[in-house]
Formats: C-alpha cells, sequence, structure tokens
C-alpha cells in the first residue's frame, strides 16, 4: 500500500497489465495515471469510476482514506509491524500473522498496526480487498496438502499447518474453510467420522475422501534395530521421536503402546514432539531418535525405511455453510485430478483412488418433543 491509500498500483500488477494500457481503457494519459500511483494526486469520481471498472473490480478495493483503520479479528499471536494474511470466513474478516517459511518469502495482504482487545486487530493493507472474499482458508498437517493446493491454482487457499485436533478446533470456531484429517478411533476402527460427528453436532458437514496413507514406524536407512512391531519399542536404549498431543499420529502411538502394555513415560523419547511429520522424519534421518510413528511418504523424503503397521484415511471436512465458496470448489475440483493422483503415487504410501469422493454429510439431530 503506498502512502496515499490506494492499492492501484498493485492491483494493476496483480493483473499483468503496464501502465500505458490501464491508462488507455481507463481513458487517462498515462502521466495521469502515474500521479494517482504515486499518491501526488487525488482522483475524482468519475475517473475512480473508470479505474475501478478497466480493473473488474470496485472503487473502495482501490481507494480508501490514509487514516482510515481496517479492523479483522487475528488469528494466533502477532507483534505489531508483522506481515498478514487476510482472508473472509463466513462473516468475519481474520488476519493470519506468516510463520515459518512464509514469512520470509511468501507474499503478504496487510501489515499489523495495533492489536485491540477480545483478539481483534488494526492492519494496512498491501492488496485488494477482492482478493480476500475468494480466500479459502485450509488447515492440516499432511505435507501433501501443499500439493492439493497447487492444484488448486489459481484459486487462492491459505494453507494452515496443524495437528487433526487444532484444525478441526478451528473449523469449530470458525478459523478455516475446511480442514484436513486423520484420527483413528480404535473403539469403531473408523478413521475422522466419529471426531467430525462429536465436534459439530450443530450443523450440516461434508467428509470427503483425499486419501489413504500408510502409517507405521519410520527408521533409519536399513532399519538397524530390526524393529518390526510396536512392541519392539520397549527395548532397553532405544530413542522415539513423537508428534504433539492432537495429532493423528500421537494419538495410534499412545493407543498401540496400551495395546502392548508399555508405559509411555519410561520410553526414552517420548516428551520429544515434533511439529509435522516431515519435522519427526528429519529427527530419525540426523540421528536425534532410532524411531518414531508417522506415515511412509515422510520417511521415503528423507531416504528412510518404514514399518508399516495401518492404511488410514486422510479425509477433508467442510461444513456446509462453506461447501460453494469458490476457493473450497477448486480444492474439491483439485482432489479430483489426475495429475495429483499421478504425484500423490510417487511421494509412496498414498492410495488416492478415493479422492474428492463423499464419505458422509452429517445433520443436526431434530430436537426431541417433551
Amino acid at each position: 500500500m503506498n502512502p496515499s491509500g490506494n492499492s492501484l498500483r498493485s492491483r494493476r500488477e496483480a493483473l499483468g497489465l503496464g501502465p500505458s494500457e490501464l491508462a488507455r481503457r481507463a481513458g487517462m494519459t498515462r502521466q495521469a495515471l502515474h500521479r494517482i500511483e504515486a499518491g501526488d494526486h487525488s482522483p475524482g469520481v468519475l475517473a475512480a469510476l473508470h479505474l475501478a471498472r478497466a480493473l473488474d473490480c470496485r472503487v473502495e478495493d482501490l481507494f480508501h482514506l490514509p487514516d482510515a483503520e481496517l479492523e479483522a479479528a487475528l488469528v494466533g499471536q502477532a507483534a505489531v509491524g508483522q506481515r498478514l494474511h487476510l482472508a473472509h470466513v463466513g462473516d468475519t474478516l481474520r488476519a493470519y500473522p506468516l510463520s515459518g517459511v512464509e514469512a520470509l518469502s511468501g507474499s503478504a495482504d496487510a501489515l499489523l498496526t495495533a492489536t485491540l482487545p477480545e483478539g481483534r486487530a488494526h492492519f494496512a493493507p498491501l492488496t485488494p480487498a477482492q482478493g480476500w472474499e475468494q480466500t479459502a482458508v485450509l488447515c492440516g498437517c499432511d505435507p501433501a496438502l501443499s500439493l492439493l493446493r497447487g492444484h488448486a491454482a489459481p484459486a487462492r487457499v491459505l494453507l494452515r499447518p496443524a495437528v487433526s485436533e487444532t484444525a478441526l478446533a478451528a473449523l469449530v470456531s470458525g478459523e478455516a474453510h475446511a480442514a484436513g484429517l486423520h484420527l483413528y478411533d480404535p473403539v469403531s476402527s473408523e478413521s475422522n467420522l466419529p471426531f467430525v460427528a462429536a465436534a459439530l453436532p450443530d450443523e450440516v458437514v461434508h467428509v470427503y475422501a483425499l486419501w489413504s496413507w500408510e502409517q507405521g514406524l519410520t527408521v533409519p536407512p536399513g532399519n538397524p534395530q530390526q524393529l518390526a512391531s510396536i512392541a519392539d519399542l520397549g527395548r532397553a536404549g532405544l530413542r522415539i521421536a513423537n508428534r504433539p498431543p492432537g495429532s493423528g499420529s500421537r494419538r495410534l502411538l499412545d493407543h498401540w503402546l496400551a495395546q502392548v502394555g508399555l508405559d509411555a513415560s519410561q520410553l526414552s523419547g517420548y516428551p520429544d514432539e515434533y511439529a509435522s511429520p516431515l519435522d519427526l522424519a528429519g529427527a530419525v534421518a540426523h540421528g536425534q531418535a532410532d524411531v518414531g510413528v508417522g506415515p511412509r511418504s515422510a520417511a521415503q523424503a528423507h531416504g528412510l525405511a518404514f514399518v508399516p503397521l495401518l492404511r488410514e484415511r486422510f479425509d477433508l471436512v467442510i461444513p456446509d455453510r462453506h461447501l460453494k465458496h469458490p476457493g473450497v470448489q477448486a480444492l474439491l475440483q483439485a482432489a479430483r485430478s489426475p495429475t495429483l493422483h499421478a504425484e500423490l503415487r510417487a511421494l509412496g504410501g498414498y492410495d488416492p483412488a478415493e479422492s474428492g469422493q463423499p464419505i458422509a454429510t452429517f445433520s443436526p439431530s431434530p430436537p426431541r418433543s417433551a
């Protein structure tokens, strides 16, 4: 955003228009356009309308008062000056601080100018508001979600890394349009559905298959300890790598340990938590651990060996109120792409045979009569 309070240049460049072409479309000289973009001149109403029409947007997407304070609900913690992504989830504009690799290389929608009580924030926009309305927010932990997002282009999808229980909670709190889950229920031997039904009992929710993947033991090349089962994790001197509470892999590990009678507190490395499956596999690859529970794809990405123990489903959960969002529809279309399926199979351990197909729809139970 330039100091004049207009995003004219950024929108023009986003559409691939040169200044001469935009000036021609808007019926003004190139010099006049330059003065407006530079903040040296404020256009009249007619000129502003012509510019908005030429850029296929609203006048308010291009111009606002320099001292106008725009406000959003802040997701997570952020410091003044931090770069933000913006997206409308339902009727609420939400601001997501950039983190990780994106904090250094990703493009931002705004800069945080002030934090307010009750999780609100003021921001200075860097991109037109029209883009925020079209942005979908997807939460989940599987690295393959980045591939799914890539195949959803040109739709804009923000991918928010989160363990499965946190991703589901983001749907409940209205911080995401969709969530990728892999939560195995040992009681029903069912993936995801019992958790979705319990978390969102009062609204219509759709569950779509994304893929199934193999979960098991990630071990060094050649499996030097010759590990073959969860019971082998009780060997003296063995150090494990773990995932955080709320992750599907952590739930599996705890269930499997209980099945074979191993006390988690007695296992070396059990408190060592890694944020993603790739981080866990990296710990094994760098000798920080001897074994960890995770998907085959993460082990293969680091050149590690893998002992399969379970095939589970990884699903996409979408509240009905978000189903028609253009970004969500683009994700579902991408999930059915043969090209994506080929890439998933190349990663190892993935089966996309049902990708994009509906699994279940949950509806609120009717109220009981008195």
